[in-house]
């Protein structure tokens, strides 16, 4: 006997993450990433989705979509709430630069794929992130 597949109770639903986009703007601008255009991309908090091990999702507008609206390309990076939020900072952290990692220089609305985004660079971006971090620190405590 076949079954029915079972409706979804609710809506995904979003909201902008005004607290995600402050440390993407943090990692990219620490990481002199100056590809991505900081005005074209924004980071969104889902609720609600029933993917099973997503944490975040990049999205973007495609070729045709951005001829049509006469623009250049625009990223929008998804957390899930409730995956994301329970994480430690190291690890949103570590999420936020394996999305921004998809973003490809070229910035035309194309993917970089996990061929690129792969834990090892994710690392390596990571510990240039906090080393960076840890200098500013220092260097801000030095001229007071």
């Amino acid at each position: 006997m076949n079954k029915m597949p079972k409706k979804r109770k609710g809506k995904i639903k979003y909201e902008y993450a005004h607290d995600i986009q402050e440390k993407f703007k943090e990692i990219v601008e620490s990481l002199g990433l100056s590809y991505i255009m900081l005005d074209s991309v924004s980071c969104y908090r889902s609720y609600g989705s029933r993917s099973r091990r997503t944490v975040a999702r990049c999205h973007t507008l495609g070729k045709l979509m951005q001829q049509a609206l006469g623009r250049k390309g625009f990223y929008v990076l998804e957390f899930i709430s409730e995956r994301f939020d329970k994480l430690d900072d190291k690890e949103k952290t570590k999420i936020i630069i394996h999305e921004l990692m998809h973003i490809p220089k070229s910035f035309g609305g194309g993917f970089r794929y996990h061929d690129y985004v792969c834990e090892k660079n994710i690392e390596s971006l990571y510990k240039k992130f906090v080393d960076k971090s840890k200098n500013l620190e220092i260097s801000k405590f030095n001229i007071l």
